[in-house]
């Protein structure tokens, strides 16, 4: 009798907490976590964990959110007047209606300085043939007035006519961390309206080689963040954030036959191009004129030549050309920097200023030659 009395009161108690913890939750709503620990009878294991809980207004009511989801969305709201679409201006002959004029969004960019200075990858603006406009997040729509382009680090300064536009703050890419919480934000269906992903930076220092359009020139770049934020093509030229609405990089590629892996330019290596771009009005860059692809280790070991760039093309006329340099050649150094794996040579060059002399490295048929080269003004 005793046994089972105290099966009674064991289940009455269970039932009047579970009616005590749904009457407060249906009673507080959204602002449960702060209103039930001001309860002094409640037990503690009652109480709800208010740790990385904020209480926010979100049209005329109070909610409850994490501190992270707060700070992606301050960023969102902060950031996103200041991204627009690209768009490709064609023209085509239709059979039936004639010419017409057509409209495809192709990429993202980002404004960072409010008289019309934009931001985005060369490859997205790379035809030269046909006109560009960009459309910000309002609709607005504005005449790309001016293309300044550098390949070498896949990225373009786009200027239009406007005044008081909104901006993006550019942060600081040699800070960052690997696991670290990122935003990116772009025009991923090409539909002018701005979509968001969220991830983390899954590694730093990556290098990923690309090419030109008809396969030519081939160029490492080096020092790239990878990410699992999301991006799709339409993403490219658009900024990635960190929870502090800083710009920290320059989404501009993803990846084939693998999944959430997307590549992006650090900031930090387009900001001497946009100094100068703000005191000449133009970007400026040194000039060497070669093209080519590293050789790793194995590759260099498996036949018998040094690790360094091989030579697949001098252009014509050019600082390399004067200086001697030969296809087939294999570049081991430029300045003091040893041309190992991992090293991008247009990196390396950009560091050095037009009109600078420059000693050079390189294999030719077995023997190591030294040359000169006097860099001139990027074409």
């Amino acid at each position: 009798m005793l046994k089972e009395r105290k099966n009674q009161i064991l289940i009455a108690t269970i039932i009047l907490v579970a009616l005590l913890a749904a009457f407060i939750g249906a009673a507080a709503g959204s602002t449960y976590p702060n209103w039930a620990n001001k309860i002094s009878f409640l037990p503690e294991f009652l109480k709800p964990k208010t740790t990385n809980l904020q209480e926010v207004k979100q049209n005329g009511e109070r909610v409850v959110r994490t501190v992270e989801e707060s700070a992606v969305i301050d960023v969102v709201d902060s950031a996103s007047p200041a991204v627009v679409s690209i768009v490709a201006q064609t023209v085509s002959l239709d059979p039936i209606q004639g010419v017409r004029q057509n409209q495809q969004g192709i990429g993202t960019g980002f404004i960072v300085k409010s008289d019309g200075v934009i931001l985005t990858n060369s490859h997205v603006v790379a035809n030269e043939s046909i006109s560009y406009k960009v459309v910000a997040k309002d609709k607005k729509a504005y005449v790309v007035k001016k293309i300044d382009r550098d390949p070498t680090i896949d990225f373009a300064i786009l200027k239009i006519d406007a005044k008081q536009l909104p901006i993006v703050s550019l942060g600081d890419s040699n800070s960052i961390r690997v696991g670290q919480k990122v935003v990116a934000i772009g025009n991923a269906l090409g539909q002018f309206d701005n979509t968001v992903t969220v991830g983390v930076i899954s590694g730093i220092g990556r290098g990923v080689t690309a090419s030109d359009t008809l396969g030519v020139f081939q160029e490492t770049l080096e020092n790239i963040i990878q990410t699992d934020a999301a991006l799709n093509p339409g993403n490219s030229g658009g900024p990635l954030l960190d929870l502090s609405g800083n710009v920290i990089g320059i989404n501009f590629a993803t990846t084939v036959g693998a999944e959430n892996l997307g590549f992006v330019i650090p900031i930090n290596e387009v900001k001497g191009v946009l100094n100068q771009y703000y005191e000449k009005g133009r970007i400026v860059r040194p000039f060497l004129g070669v093209g080519g692809e590293v050789i790793d280790r194995v590759t260099a070991a498996l036949n018998n030549v040094p690790q360094g760039i091989f030579i697949r093309q001098v252009v014509p006329s050019s600082p390399a050309a004067k200086a001697g340099i030969q296809t087939g050649d294999i570049m081991t150094k430029f300045g003091t920097v040893f041309l190992d794996e991992g090293i991008a040579l247009a990196a390396v060059v950009g560091k050095f200023k037009v009109g600078e002399t420059v000693g050079i490295e390189l294999w030719r048929e077995g023997k190591t030659m030294k040359l000169k080269a006097v860099l001139a003004e990027a074409p």
